[in-house]
């Protein structure tokens, strides 16, 4: 069975032949390299990635600039796919945390990533759409850190105001729907009828639908403006 010594030797070798000195177990590191001219080189050692090997790393970046993780290849099919699925996430937060990373595979070293200061990248888009959905929603209709239950949008915000006006009447136009509603894109929440909330009666006339009701219902406090005038 591998032991995490037996990862030394493969990283050992690796930086000897870029010309570092490397001694083990250092004040506590695993593995210390020094080169004239070069920041000290830290490597911590694990046979697998875990939170363990990380706050490591975070706790000697305290005595070094240069801190790797490095830890064994995985060495079976399930492992390996794994590992896969799981890479790009353990590589994302080393470069947020600006730790380096090496993987130990046959006696060799690879380096996947070497230590960097992280500068986030800023996705405008995303930044836009988060600010937008965030004004656009009425009160606070959802508890943080809730899942398997369904989110309370804008977008469905939108839709309840929409349901709201057509449970008072049979049914109504676009056009007075959106008078009523207040709600800009009433015509594309009829037309795709994304919770099948609205059914067409004729042309550009839409009615409420059973399961509308039954939203009306589920989703009675999502609308605070709505809770002093209820729907029956």
């Amino acid at each position: 069975m591998a032991k995490e010594s037996d990862l030394y030797a493969p990283v050992k070798a690796m930086l000897e032949g870029k010309g570092y000195e490397v001694k083990g177990e250092v004040n506590g590191c695993d593995v210390v390299a020094v080169k004239d001219g070069e920041p000290v080189v830290i490597v911590e050692l694990k046979l697998v990635f875990s939170l363990d090997l990380v706050l490591q790393g975070i706790q000697r970046q305290s005595v070094g600039d240069d801190v790797y993780l490095a830890i064994n290849a995985p060495d079976t099919p399930l492992k390996r796919k794994n590992w896969r699925s799981r890479q790009r996430g353990y590589l994302k937060l080393c470069r947020m945390l600006g730790l380096g990373f090496m993987l130990v595979e046959a006696g060799s070293t690879k380096t996947l990533l070497d230590p960097a200061p992280y500068v986030p990248r800023k996705n405008k888009r995303r930044q836009t759409r988060l600010m937008s959905e965030f004004i656009r929603r009425e009160g606070d209709p959802n508890k943080g850190g809730i899942n398997r239950t369904k989110i309370v949008t804008a977008y469905r915000q939108d839709a309840l105001r929409c349901a709201v006006v057509l449970a008072k009447c049979d049914s109504m136009k676009v056009a007075e729907i959106k008078a009523a509603a207040g709600v800009s894109k009433t015509a594309s929440i009829m037309q795709k009828n994304y919770y099948k909330w609205f059914e067409r009666t004729a042309r550009g006339i839409y009615c409420l639908t059973p399961v509308g009701r039954e939203g009306l219902k589920f989703y009675a406090e999502a609308l605070p403006s709505q809770k002093e005038n209820p729907v029956a």
